[in-house]
């Protein structure tokens, strides 16, 4: 009976990813440790900032593939249950003060997405210990390239393999419910770099969540995304000129600067809205226009759409 052939012979990756002597392969074979994983997954960071950075500008990857043995992957389910969790926690802390030292030293680190994304899977043709690595800009992005960058480690030379390869490879991987993890990119970090003693500070709490649609020729197709992080924050257009955490600039003409605050009330539970722009809708509803010294609060439900001069569409969510 003729072997089966595998996905790797079929896309021809085969000499790439795994090696012709199984047999030796499986006399050693040995899973995969907590700290292999982290160790790997901080390795994966710190060379996307090699590959991608640029000019004073720091570039890195926010969306993580991680690829593991089916093996390797069951026995970190049944054994070492919620630990992907913490290894993802622990990783992205580690992220924040390799970027902080960055700050520090003059360089500009700025996002290419709002988020962090952990998609930890399995293939049936990887053998026990073996890992590989898929990193992405945009998490979830829609955008389809031709090519992705893979980079391998077979666990029998422990040398990496980096090549292009189609999407549909992508195809081939078993994702898991539990190796999905997504986290929320935040600005401050500046604090966790001062060394590896240091104790890093509780995420900050994030009160809703608002994404804008705009008809910008230069943003069609994406949604602005802000976290609201402060109890109180401001929506400007785009001649804003404070960087603060609190306020949220839409790059856009047809936003006033400032154009609206929003409030989050600790009392009641609930979310205000102040209006200082030339006209704001809430849910088909026209906001009385107020001073910015005395703003006039009216109340705002979560999935609320906002319109801002009749042309941008701002949504608020819970977090």
């Amino acid at each position: 009976m003729a072997e089966k052939s595998t996905f790797w012979k079929r896309t021809g990756l085969q000499d790439w990813f795994l090696p012709a002597d199984k047999q030796q392969s499986k006399s050693v074979a040995k899973g995969l440790t907590p700290d292999e994983v982290y160790k790997y997954i901080l390795e994966k960071f710190k060379e996307s900032i090699g590959q991608l950075s640029f000019a004073n500008r720091i570039v890195f990857y926010h969306e993580y593939i991680i690829c593991f043995n089916e093996e390797d992957y069951k026995e970190f389910l049944a054994h070492k249950q919620g630990l992907f969790g913490i290894i993802v926690q622990e990783s992205v802390t580690q992220f924040y003060q390799i970027l902080g030292e960055y700050r520090k030293t003059g360089k500009t680190v700025a996002p290419s997405g709002s988020k962090w994304v952990f998609r930890l899977v399995s293939h049936p043709d990887y053998e026990r210990g073996d890992k590989g690595f898929i990193g992405k800009l945009l998490p979830g992005s829609s955008l389809k390239d031709d090519n992705l960058r893979v980079t391998f480690i077979p666990r029998q030379t422990g040398i990496a393999e980096t090549l292009d390869v189609n999407q549909d490879i992508l195809n081939g991987f078993t994702y898991y419910s539990e190796g999905y993890y997504e986290l929320p990119y935040t600005n401050d970090f500046a604090a966790t770099a001062e060394g590896s003693n240091t104790v890093a500070a509780p995420p900050a709490k994030t009160y809703a969540r608002l994404e804008t649609i705009m008809p910008d020729q230069n943003f069609r197709g994406k949604k602005v995304e802000f976290l609201m992080k402060n109890e109180e924050i401001v929506v400007s257009g785009n001649e804003e000129t404070r960087k603060e955490p609190h306020v949220f600039s839409i790059p856009s003409d047809w936003v006033n600067t400032p154009h609206l605050s929003i409030r989050y009330n600790q009392a009641d539970s609930k979310f205000y809205l102040a209006s200082y722009g030339e006209k704001t809708i809430v849910n088909e509803a026209e906001v009385v226009r107020s001073e910015i010294h005395a703003p006039q609060w009216v109340e705002l439900p979560l999935n609320s759409r906002i319109l801002l001069n009749g042309i941008i569409g701002v949504n608020i969510f819970k977090a």
